[in-house]
């Protein structure tokens, strides 16, 4: 392969005048055999452009992406794809780590990633040597081969990193060799703080970190490695950061080697006690390295990270992520009494001087309020912000230690008590003493001491700042307000008050960030105080026509929510102004998809699903209002043109719940032209969302059962979509449905005359069960269609099954129909599918000219249906029990809920406390406990096999109602009794071979459904 050629074709598609001829030319040669080894060459060659390496590594990459792995040609194909040559991958794989070595670091990302893919495809099985490999150069006394090899094992440890413990072993068996060689490395290099030096090691404490953070592997890392790592992670904390670091912009500081070395320690030392080392909250395997962690690593690591935390507070720079970690740390130690104990004298000045200015507004916010509004809000809202972590993780730490340790929610109490009473406090101290009371509400509203003085909190200190001159004070203040919404108002005035203050808030307040706030704080009173509602009731308009202003400027998905929930509580009053907020909301979306950056950000994804949300639930809520769903269905239309037109996959599920929403009640010509749409879109991707399609479809079905008839069109677009899904692999579920859907159709269009459809419908689920099925619900389901086919024409269903002949199946499909029933019928559950299996073997019974295949099943019809009567009979009691009653608790949150734990014990998590509650037995005792248990356990599973929670809850298809399940539909004890006596006095043979095989106790369950149908025939004739 001539090397020249592909430089001079790789160079062409850089020049936007040569690219499209360039592009062929390589299309054109990287088939040939030798032609990715060359794009590797090319890659490693110093004599070649830079740039032109960089777009042959983009091209290298890229094939090996696509063409690694070995694929068999797709079903019916006969051409076997293209994948690299086996000689071709051999000289990569024997040359790639080399050009990862000696490669500059943006060539190197492309080739790491290429050997990301190498492995995943080849290692152990093909390339054992890659170990020799990386092993070789990290051996080496040449530093220059280091770098790279490491990024060569970082690739090796990430590909197995969230394997199952039992998949790592070839993984494990490789890092026998090189944990001890990148040990002997790190601390080779501690001392070393070039930048050079700190690059090693970083990449060493990032694959370390891949190693251990999905599952620890104990034969590799027994307490002497873990000790000796244990020393080099403490030391990394301890050491300082040159201080040439402190010239470099504040903002770029976080991206210094030095300090992610520190991060990804922090990483390490806080995922293994967290995952490994917790006593009391972890997973068996680990309880004794978890005995060892806390008692030789925990005090030692925490001394080294309050000092860090102190550093902090003196004022030196640490990055926000140093400082999160520190702290996510720290929290960890709350649980334990060791660690506590040792935290608790630095707690006071932890909280009052670490935690307490990180909750405190800074000058950052202010830069960024002043400079960005809308940023500051998204940055506030975002918690992965990197800004925002510390302060997340303060608020976390101080909320724990608040909940398990006495000492300190009196001290922080007292603390931002004082700070709210001084009238000179700095405004900024104020909003610190505020966040930490807010961020604590949960707590307090448990306490009785301290519930009984919210209210006046809120009238004394938080109420005067929702008129604060300063922005930030009025914003934190409604924030309060959400976080105590929950709270018992013993004074309406003061309720009243909060709520008037926080709608002028909403409607007057000039400020984006406070506008969002008090949103946020209304919708959360609204929907926990009733006076609150009531008040606002008279104001609805004006308050919703500004959160949706606010929702248009902000594009903040939390206010859609907030829009919802308050026309969940106002649906009367939304009534008169549902058209103009769905327009709005209408109008957001498309912006929303049409900015420029909406590709790019996830954020413009996840608000515009928040506002097709918010127009699905205003259509739900607007469901009893005819006229104004009329309105809202051409706005609604034009949100769907949009979504199908681009078309957004990922918004299909909630544009078809907005055209289930439209045809609830009514389906309009402009809805029946959708459908056509919607089939053609199916056709092309839409497989995966045919359960999505599926309530619409059904109400498509029975909404308008006379349109869906009177246009042939309309059933074969149907019939087609359920064909294909069950002829495709489109998985159970979705087959489940196609099925469902084409019984629903049988049984809404009985006596509507649709003979000709029958037989499609019933070759369609048989042919698909014919082939196999594995769960028990699609083969009822494929059933079910004949069994309603059954119901709805007797003589027809024969007819259709006599003419039905499958390859590969000698057997008449009449009698593999019926014995397939026989064989299935105890896995009919629910109401609908067990009313549908007692009408159909009804119907079976009584058939004129009965099918040779009954009388050798005929002892099996009359068990099968006590069997389904005694399952309906539970399913009917169970729905009739009351539900429990919601306010017998209500009480309770009157009385202190207390979760501190004393200063000498450690807080276990519960599986762990009844283990040790089991442990603490005479073992003699303990373990005939647990014998007894399981053995009583085994008893009652034999028993309740049948009577399972789905036997009791239903089906989830039951959701999708036929006029069986009407209060006028069928009654099946009547329709079956009726169906007996029939035969009883038609064919007395008959019914002596269907009723002779019962045992006494089944003919006791006879006459109670006798009984039963007597009293429901009664009860009929009254109404």
């Amino acid at each position: 392969m001539d090397p020249n050629r592909i430089i001079q074709a790789l160079k062409g598609t850089i020049d936007p005048n040569l690219r499209i001829a360039a592009e062929h030319e390589l299309n054109q040669s990287y088939k040939i055999i030798n032609f990715a080894p060359t794009l590797l060459q090319i890659i490693v060659s110093e004599q070649v452009e830079f740039p032109v390496r960089q777009a042959a590594a983009i091209y290298l990459k890229n094939m090996v992406s696509q063409y690694w792995q070995d694929r068999e040609p797709s079903l019916g194909e006969v051409v076997f794809p293209f994948n690299i040559h086996e000689n071709d991958r051999q000289q990569i794989r024997d040359n790639i780590v080399e050009g990862i070595i000696r490669c500059p670091e943006s060539i190197r990302a492309q080739l790491t990633m290429c050997l990301r893919v190498v492995i995943k495809h080849d290692f152990p099985g093909r390339w054992t040597a890659i170990v020799d490999k990386i092993g070789t150069y990290l051996q080496s006394q040449s530093s220059g081969s280091w770098y790279g090899s490491l990024l060569a094992l970082y690739q090796l440890v990430k590909t197995y990193e969230y394997r199952k413990a039992e998949e790592r072993q070839p993984l494990l068996a490789a890092m026998q060799i090189f944990l001890p060689r990148i040990q002997q490395l790190i601390s080779q290099l501690l001392a070393d703080a070039t930048i050079f030096s700190v690059l090693i090691q970083k990449q060493i404490l990032k694959t370390f970190h891949a190693l251990v953070q999905y599952s620890l592997p104990l034969q590799l890392i027994n307490n002497t490695v873990m000790t000796q790592w244990m020393e080099i992670l403490r030391a990394i904390m301890d050491r300082g950061i040159p201080t040439e670091t402190l010239e470099v912009d504040e903002d770029d500081r976080p991206d210094l080697a030095w300090w992610k070395c520190k991060k990804w320690a922090l990483r390490i030392i806080t995922r293994l006690f967290e995952r490994y080392g917790s006593p009391g909250n972890v997973t068996k395997e680990y309880n004794e390295f978890a005995d060892f962690f806390l008692k030789t690593y925990a005090i030692g690591i925490q001394q080294v990270l309050l000092k860090v935390v102190d550093q902090y507070r003196q004022k030196q720079y640490v990055t926000p992520r140093v400082l999160q970690q520190c702290l996510n740390y720290l929290n960890l130690g709350l649980s334990h009494s060791l660690t506590w104990k040792h935290m608790k004298p630095h707690m006071q000045t932890l909280c009052q001087e670490v935690i307490f200015p990180l909750m405190c507004y800074k000058d950052e916010d202010e830069k960024l309020w002043q400079e960005d509004p809308y940023e500051y809000i998204r940055m506030k809202f975002n918690l992965y912000d990197d800004h925002a972590l510390p302060a997340t993780a303060a608020q976390n730490f101080l909320c724990k230690s608040a909940r398990k340790r006495k000492e300190v929610l009196p001290q922080m109490m007292e603390f931002c008590h004082q700070i709210l009473m001084d009238p000179s406090a700095d405004p900024r101290r104020k909003d610190g003493a505020l966040h930490c009371i807010g961020a604590l509400a949960e707590i307090l509203l448990k306490k009785r001491g301290y519930k009984e003085q919210m209210e006046l909190m809120l009238q004394n200190y938080v109420f005067p700042l929702l008129n604060s001159p300063m922005g930030y004070l009025r914003a934190r203040s409604c924030w309060v307000l959400h976080s105590f919404s929950p709270l018992r108002f013993h004074d309406e005035l003061v309720l009243r008050n909060a709520v008037e203050l926080v709608k002028q808030d909403l409607i007057e307040d000039k400020e984006m960030p406070v506008k969002v706030e008090a949103a946020i704080a209304l919708q959360t009173l609204v929907s926990n105080q009733e006076q609150a509602k009531l008040y606002i009731r008279a104001h609805i308009r004006p308050v919703m026509q500004e959160l949706l202003h606010v929702v248009k400027e902000t594009e903040n998905d939390d206010l859609t929510s907030v829009i919802q929930k308050m026309i969940c509580e106002y649906n009367q009053e939304v009534a008169a102004i549902a058209v103009d907020m769905t327009q709005n909301l209408a109008e957001i979306f498309t912006r929303v998809l049409q900015s420029e950056e909406y590709e790019e950000n996830e954020d413009k994804t996840v608000m515009a699903l928040g506002i097709l949300s918010t127009i699905d639930t205003i259509l739900t809520v607007m469901e009893d209002h005819k006229e104004i769903t009329q309105q809202l269905e051409g706005i609604c239309l034009q949100v769907i043109g949009l979504v199908l037109q681009k078309p957004i996959i990922e918004f299909y599920e909630e544009i078809l719940s907005l055209a289930f929403g439209l045809t609830c009640q009514s389906v309009s010509p402009q809805m029946w032209q959708l459908l056509g749409v919607l089939y053609e879109v199916f056709q092309h991707d839409c497989f995966d969302y045919f359960t999505d399609m599926m309530p619409l479809l059904h109400n498509y079905v029975t909404v308008d059962t006379d349109m869906l008839l009177s246009n042939p069109k309309h059933l074969e677009v149907i019939y087609s979509m359920c064909k294909k899904v069950l002829t495709i692999d489109a998985g159970e579920d979705a087959e489940c449905h196609a099925a469902k859907l084409l019984e629903v159709i049988i049984l809404q269009c009985r006596g509507r005359g649709i003979d000709q459809c029958i037989p499609l419908f019933v070759e369609a689920v048989l042919e698909r069960l014919m082939r196999g099925v594995k769960s028990s619900e699609l083969r009822t389901m494929c059933l079910q269609v004949a069994i309603a086919a059954l119901y709805y024409n007797p003589a027809l269903l024969i007819h259709t099954l006599d003419n039905m002949h499958f390859q590969h199946n000698p057997q008449p499909i009449t009698a593999h129909f019926i014995n397939q029933w026989m064989n299935d019928t105890e896995f009919f559950l629910g109401l609908h599918d067990r009313k549908m299996c007692i009408i159909g073997l009804s119907v079976l019974m009584e058939l004129p000219s009965r099918p040779a295949v009954l009388e050798g099943v005929s002892a099996q019809i009359i068990p099968s249906v006590l069997l389904l009567f005694l399952g309906l009979k539970h399913l009917y009691s169970s729905r009739l029990v009351n539900k429990p009653d919601l306010l017998a608790n209500a009480g309770a949150q009157d009385e202190d809920q207390n979760e501190e734990i004393p200063s000498d014990e450690d807080e276990v998590s519960e599986n762990q406390s009844a283990m040790q509650h089991q442990s603490s037995m005479p073992s003699g005792q303990a373990g005939e406990g647990v014998e007894e248990e399981e053995e009583e356990e085994e008893e009652e599973e034999d028993e309740e096999d049948y009577w399972d929670d789905e036997g009791f809850e239903g089906t989830p298809l039951e959701e999708y109602s036929t006029p069986l399940d009407y209060d006028n539909g069928e009654d099946e004890y009547r329709f079956f009794t009726a169906a007996l006596l029939r035969i009883q006095t038609a064919d007395a043979a008959w019914y002596q071979s269907l009723t002779e095989p019962l045992s006494d106790d089944q003919k006791k369950q006879l006459q109670e459904i006798y009984s039963v149908s007597q009293q429901r025939r009664s009860s009929a004739a009254k109404w």
